[in-house]
């Protein structure tokens, strides 16, 4: 039985106390936060099992604790994660990991060094669907990825610690990468608006890697609230929208065959758009969160590495941050 605490207890952290609590493997000791109100929230919701605190080094100073999980506002997180590495505690943090690729080297060496476990909560990894995805693509169903487009907008939140695209497009950021396997990008631009807000309300991003390229629409300010993931194959497409109440998954066999020729410059260069069926794959119903704690849990039990570690999002941020420089040009 794993011991966590968790610090935060606000817009995310009830979500995260939830599915710490329903693991059977997981304990949930204590909830930290420093407004009273949300207290009495977890109070009401966890009874006696759980104990509760304003000061977060009671759970630092807790040896039965073996995991503190962060649940607070980005700017904040380098600082409470090497506190808590510091304390001997592996880490759970809540995405952007932190505020700079400087901060994430930092806490990862650190991490090394104490041989200690940092897991990010980069959770669409674990949704169900991109966890198929994954497999098609792994499988060769749809071939070699040429492009990804994807798009996550809506009206609000509008968050004054992290732009749009810190909030939003790390979502996609993190599925493009695990989809290719940490494929570095090769090259990154973007731009954005900071409409209504210090940091950019409103972004698109482009960036080409070693071998396909990808767009990402990040907005707090759309009239709709879009969710949407395509993927363009060398044999197949695929479309995960995840607005859909039903069929959120969609594979199209559909593309392009070259009928003649072996070279776009000759003339008996030809080729043929092609239309085929749809396939809807069955997808077990799983919550991403839950299977993300649970990777944490197993990370630690087992000695290894999580998938979503300070590796993965490093590589992440180093996209955000060359993309914010884009934008401050």
């Amino acid at each position: 039985m794993i011991n966590v605490g968790l610090i935060g207890f606000g817009y995310w952290g009830p979500n995260v106390a939830k599915n710490i609590h329903i693991n059977p493997e997981i304990n949930l000791k204590w909830i930290c936060d420093k407004e009273k109100d949300r207290l009495n929230k977890a109070t009401e919701i966890y009874i006696s099992e759980t104990k509760y605190t304003h000061n977060y080094k009671d759970i630092l100073n807790d040896p039965e604790i073996s995991v503190v999980a962060i649940a607070l506002g980005t700017s904040s997180h380098f600082e409470f994660a090497k506190e808590v590495l510091l304390s001997g505690k592996h880490v759970y943090v809540e995405k952007p990991f932190t505020s700079s690729v400087e901060e994430a080297e930092e806490l990862k060496k650190l991490a090394n060094e104490l041989k200690l476990k940092i897991h990010v909560n980069h959770i669409m990894v674990y949704h169900p669907i991109i966890k198929k995805i994954k497999s098609l693509i792994d499988s060769n169903e749809i071939g070699d990825i040429l492009y990804i487009d994807a798009m996550r907008m809506n009206l609000g939140q509008i968050r004054n610690d992290v732009s749009a695209m810190w909030d939003l497009a790390v979502h996609d950021l993190t599925i493009i990468d695990f989809l290719a396997n940490g494929q570095e990008a090769r090259q990154i631009s973007a731009m954005g608006e900071n409409f209504f807000n210090p940091k950019e309300t409103l972004s698109f991003l482009n960036i080409k890697y070693q071998t396909f390229i990808s767009h990402i629409q990040s907005s707090w300010i759309s009239p709709l609230k879009e969710r949407k993931l395509i993927i363009v194959g060398s044999k197949k497409m695929i479309v995960f929208d995840d607005m859909k109440h039903s069929e959120k998954l969609m594979v199209y066999d559909k593309g392009v065959d070259v009928l003649s020729g072996n070279n776009v410059e000759y003339d008996d260069y030809a080729v043929k758009t092609r239309e085929g069926d749809i396939w809807i794959p069955f997808i077990e119903q799983e919550d991403a969160l839950y299977n993300s704690i649970e990777c944490m849990r197993l990370s630690i039990l087992n000695g290894v590495d999580t998938v979503t570690g300070p590796d993965q999002a490093i590589r992440v941020q180093r996209i955000l941050e060359k993309a914010d420089a884009c934008m401050n040009l």
